[in-house]
């Protein structure tokens, strides 16, 4: 099967739209991502999958920690900035809650530790334990779905 084919098949399945944070000794990492998902409720674990070539797997690896920023519909420049597409305005986004990096303004912010590493073809996913969450119940999340940005009709 051609790769592409199966992940712009993928694509048509409308999601959220995340930066995955963390903190290693040489500073705060982000990426974009919606390869995000829960796991458990009992106990809280949620998972996040990343590609073995990217450098944010060696990031999470070292750190053991990791937050799940999804993103609020007016973060679309953010969005781009952390899925490579550089924008000064973005170049220091972070706050800090319990030493992690978070994007201050995210409809939903979840911190936690790695608990569990499983290889799974040619990606890492990374199970966490929550171990808090931050929630902002107006903001209305970012979607992403055929190559596009989106958000929820009112």
């Amino acid at each position: 099967m051609d790769p592409r084919d199966l992940r712009d098949a993928c694509g048509s399945f409308a999601t959220g739209v995340t930066v995955i944070s963390t903190r290693t000794a040489d500073g705060d990492h982000g990426m974009t991502a919606n390869a995000f998902m829960s796991v458990s409720l009992d106990p809280p674990l949620i998972t996040i999958s990343l590609d073995h070539k990217s450098r944010m797997r060696e990031k999470v690896r070292a750190s053991g920690r990791y937050a799940v920023n999804i993103l609020s519909h007016e973060m679309e420049g953010l969005a781009m900035h952390f899925a490579g597409r550089h924008d000064p305005a973005h170049a220091d986004p972070f706050i800090e809650r319990d030493g992690l990096p978070v994007v201050p303004g995210a409809s939903t912010v979840f911190l936690t530790e790695v608990v569990q590493e499983v290889e799974a073809g040619d990606h890492t996913l990374f199970i966490g334990r929550v171990t808090e969450i931050e929630r902002d119940l107006s903001a209305k999340p970012l979607l992403f779905c055929g190559g596009k940005f989106g958000a929820l009709a009112s």
